[in-house]
């Protein structure tokens, strides 16, 4: 299903012997990634936020802006300090018991028994009473909910992008995969997740695939059903979504080995091949592996071994799981990571400078909230 070449920068799953899919190990899969996916995204939301406790910003000479929240809290009868620090690099969550000070330890001293690398340098406390919703708005920046993935169909002795994205008609095979895994739908006046398709003018053709997963709204890029210009030897119309999407499902009509390095794409980082099986006129099976480049690391849920699925439910369950656990495992990989630590660096750097902006007008009794209402203060007229 996937050729291996002595030059790839992929990995490849075909399947992993004495694993099952079975309802618990797609459940654990689950929780799994919501674990790994909110965890840090939520913590301020639900050990802070409506709660008594205290934020502090600095600008460190080492991290560069840091935000700290400290509060009191009780832990199986142990009275302790819950720290949560974060930077464009780091995010640190700990308890530290009480017991472990004299006296109660000023904000500088949390911080530096919980992160080594930051300097002896002194934070400010946060007055506003707006800072929680401006805080938790930095915080879950990153949750997603919504996701858009590719697919494209590799035809008998098809080996090159052109050949992919140049397959203008829809197969049945293809259209009996679709139907199982979403729902057709027309793209003028969609009021869905579009994935940036266009659903005013038709410009990005005329239907798409969607589905509502769990709380998750999935948009498929269907290169059969993206704008075709036999003129475009390469394709850019389909190649334009579908290039710009983290993970594709190239969708194997035939037994010809699918090369991940076969597509020029700064984006792509998961090729998720699935092959139809046909065992008899009743029976449709899909046979699936996985590439990944090699620096996005496994993912569950794994595919047994064989990976060879029976058409149904139990399927488009496990396949809608493992193509959004794909995605989030290309977020570790190194363009992403560093994206992340600018936008967060970005983000965190407009927070600090909103909540010392809001500090200054709460020791004159007003806030930002006051300002966006009345839009003039001392006569100045500031435009939002």
């Amino acid at each position: 299903m996937i050729y291996p070449t002595t030059e790839s920068t992929y990995w490849i799953d075909s399947g992993i012997n004495g694993y099952d899919i079975d309802e618990h190990n797609l459940q654990l899969s689950e929780e799994y990634l919501k674990h790994e996916r909110d965890e840090e995204a939520l913590t301020y939301r639900k050990h802070y936020k409506g709660k008594e406790h205290h934020n502090y910003y600095t600008d460190d000479k080492n991290l560069g802006f840091v935000l700290l929240s400290l509060k009191m809290d009780t832990i199986e009868d142990c009275e302790c300090i819950r720290a949560l620090l974060r930077s464009k690099n780091l995010f640190i969550h700990q308890l530290l018991p009480c017991n472990m000070f004299v006296s109660y330890p000023s904000p500088s001293e949390v911080a530096k028994m919980i992160c080594e690398e930051i300097s002896n340098t002194d934070f400010d406390v946060i007055i506003s009473p707006w800072s929680s919703d401006l805080i938790t708005k930095y915080e879950e920046h990153n949750l997603i909910h919504n996701y858009k993935f590719g697919i494209f169909t590799q035809r008998f002795g098809q080996t090159k992008e052109e050949e992919y994205f140049g397959n203008e008609q829809q197969s049945p095979a293809l259209t009996e995969f679709l139907n199982l895994i979403a729902d057709r739908v027309t793209l003028e006046g969609f009021k869905g997740f579009a994935g940036g398709l266009d659903v005013n003018h038709n410009n990005t053709g005329m239907e798409s695939y969607y589905t509502r997963f769990k709380d998750k709204e999935i948009m498929f890029h269907v290169s059969t059903l993206l704008p075709y210009e036999k003129q475009d030897r390469q394709k850019l119309q389909r190649k334009r979504h579908i290039g710009n999407d983290i993970v594709s499902i190239v969708f194997q009509e035939e037994n010809t080995p699918f090369s991940p390095n076969s597509i020029a794409s700064h984006f792509l980082h998961v090729y998720v091949v699935v092959q139809p099986v046909i065992v008899d006129k009743k029976v449709t099976k899909y046979k699936v592996s996985v590439a990944g480049r090699k620096d996005v690391p496994a993912f569950k849920p794994h595919l047994p071994c064989p990976a060879v699925f029976e058409k149904g439910p139990k399927f488009r369950e496990f396949l809608l799981t493992k193509l959004i656990a794909a995605e989030h495992a290309a977020y570790k990989a190194e363009v992403f990571t560093k994206l992340e630590i600018r936008t967060r660096e970005h983000l965190l750097k407009a927070l600090v400078e909103d909540l010392k902006f809001e500090n200054g007008f709460t020791h004159l009794g007003i806030t930002v909230k006051h300002i966006y209402h009345h839009k003039c203060i001392y006569g100045i007229l500031l435009h939002f």
